[in-house]
């Protein structure tokens, strides 16, 4: 039986490697939170989300199958939970099956794989009834296969068939063996064999003389430890393909716990969503050359998650650019819109919903960031040299189709230098191919990038009203040469600077 939940044609590996930049991905963007509520708790399941968020893009087709399943378990959320708890109860079994047996002879190893198939078979027919239950309700071609299989698989004469077979293997009246004489009289070609009557072992052996037979006494030891070795040396083959057996039916639970467990992490998600009001939808996945990226109301969850009062959303059209530059007043909410843009590719690419109303986007090559840092508490290099080098080890890895998310990058030195530096690289990366949102205060780079007026630019703006006041909507506009410090010192000190003159730094032309 095949799972096949998350992909078309193949099993989760859950032995793939992370994207390179994974760790970096997780400071940035603040996806703590969202794993947090995709866990639930559940230590498996924070891994299970983790490992989804964080292994690279799906192609649309494989996002789209994703999506399908996802939306019938968004429909029934108890049969993705009971799916996953019978998946563990399954990889569990070791545990209930309560083995104590010291010594592991092939007979004992037979009474292990026994014990632990009656619980696995039981569970078998618990999800078999799972599939009767919900076969004709879902709709995505993922449950549907996977149901299918369950019930041409596990039909009732195989079941039954099953339990006959495990009370066979018992070998409540005896165990029936045959050999060979060779070399010097020793017994060669030990084979077990069917009882009288039927059974699995073997075919039935000709009926025996009632002479040819004998008995030991229980007080020979010898005789019963000979006995008991020609017992074992006819079970041995039993044992081995029971124990074979039982590996496979675990791995089949491994496999569903794991695939199943991915949708119960959103599912986890989604609720804790619901109760702050966030609206959650299956984004539309376009191929990466299309350059597709259209929100309504898009969110950052890890703030919506902390929030005390309802996030501000955000709308974007931004199809066929490559470049967004965001400024604005400090304290706008660029640097959540950034994230949430952040956030919503890597869900996208992961085969979940986002956190908008709506949202369409092309698949990338690869999410990478480079945000602002404190400096290097070791003194081994100045912050410029800090994020020189982590630009560096972002171009030696990013592809054509990558999107690169930027945070007040080179504001550690003075404006027309970082203003330089940035130009040149965010240049050469978008003529590469690449897809730059870039917020920044400094207004030259800002300036330049909007002057050029090239088709494949956006720019953008944190709106500010005219009392000062910050609706944290990001909305198209070009860039202006002030950051608006001031609102910030009558916020702090409550009163206004410029009736003094005391104006502070970075209110005209702020590169912080």
């Amino acid at each position: 039986m095949r799972v096949r939940l998350l992909h078309r044609d193949r099993d989760v590996d859950l032995e793939q490697s992370l994207r390179p930049n994974a760790e970096t991905l997780l400071q940035d963007l603040g996806l703590d939170a969202v794993l947090a509520a995709m866990g639930g708790g559940d230590a498996y399941l924070w891994q299970l989300a983790r490992h989804a968020l964080l292994t690279g893009p799906e192609s649309p087709a494989a996002i789209r199958y994703r999506q399908g399943v996802l939306a019938d378990f968004l429909a029934r959320p108890e049969l993705a939970r009971r799916l996953y708890a019978l998946a563990s109860e399954g990889v569990d079994a070791r545990k209930a099956a309560r083995f104590f047996w010291f010594r592991d002879t092939p007979d004992i190893q037979r009474q292990k794989a026994l014990a632990m198939l009656e619980l696995l078979v039981g569970l078998l027919e618990r999800l078999r009834g799972l599939a009767d239950e919900h076969a004709a309700a879902v709709a995505s071609e993922g449950l549907r296969e996977f149901f299918a299989s369950l019930r041409n698989e596990l039909d009732d004469a195989y079941l039954a068939l099953l339990h006959t077979r495990l009370r066979e293997l018992q070998f409540r009246d005896g165990v029936l063996l045959s050999a060979r004489l060779g070399h010097a009289c020793r017994g060669r070609d030990y084979a077990l064999r069917r009882p009288r009557g039927g059974g699995l072992l073997g075919r039935l052996t000709p009926e025996l003389p009632r002479g040819l037979s004998f008995s030991v006494s229980p007080r020979d030891e010898h005789g019963q430890r000979a006995l008991g070795e020609l017992r074992d040396r006819g079970l041995a083959h039993v044992a081995n393909a029971l124990a074979q057996a039982t590996d496979h039916i675990l791995a089949f639970f491994r496999t569903l716990q794991a695939e199943a467990g991915f949708y119960v992490a959103c599912l986890n998600l989604a609720e804790r969503l619901a109760t702050r009001e966030v609206p959650i939808v299956l984004p539309e996945a376009a191929e990466a050359d299309e350059l597709a990226l259209q929100a309504r109301g898009l969110r950052d969850p890890s703030l919506a998650l902390h929030a005390g009062s309802p996030v501000v959303g955000n709308d974007l059209d931004a199809d066929g650019r490559r470049l967004l530059v965001v400024t604005g007043a400090n304290e706008g909410g660029k640097s959540t819109f950034l994230r949430s843009l952040g956030v919503a590719q890597l869900m996208l690419e992961a085969g979940m919903f986002v956190t908008a109303e709506a949202f369409r986007g092309s698949v990338s090559s690869g999410v990478y960031t480079h945000f602002k840092r404190e400096e290097d508490v070791g003194l081994r290099s100045g912050k410029l040299d800090e994020e020189l080098r982590r630009m560096r080890e972002i171009a030696q890895r990013i592809q054509p189709h990558g999107l690169l998310l930027c945070n007040e990058s080179f504001a550690s030195t003075n404006e027309a230098e970082g203003s330089e530096i940035a130009r040149q690289v965010v240049q050469a990366l978008v003529e590469d191919g690449v897809r730059v949102a870039y917020v920044t205060h400094m207004y030259e780079l800002a300036r330049g990038f909007h002057e050029r007026r090239l088709p494949a630019t956006l720019c953008l703006r944190a709106e500010r009203r005219p009392d000062g006041s910050r609706t944290y909507r990001i909305l198209p506009g070009p860039p202006q040469p002030t950051s608006y410090g001031v609102d910030s010192y009558r916020r702090v000190f409550g009163r206004d600077p410029t009736a003094t003159g005391t104006a502070p730094a970075g209110s005209v032309r702020s590169s912080r």
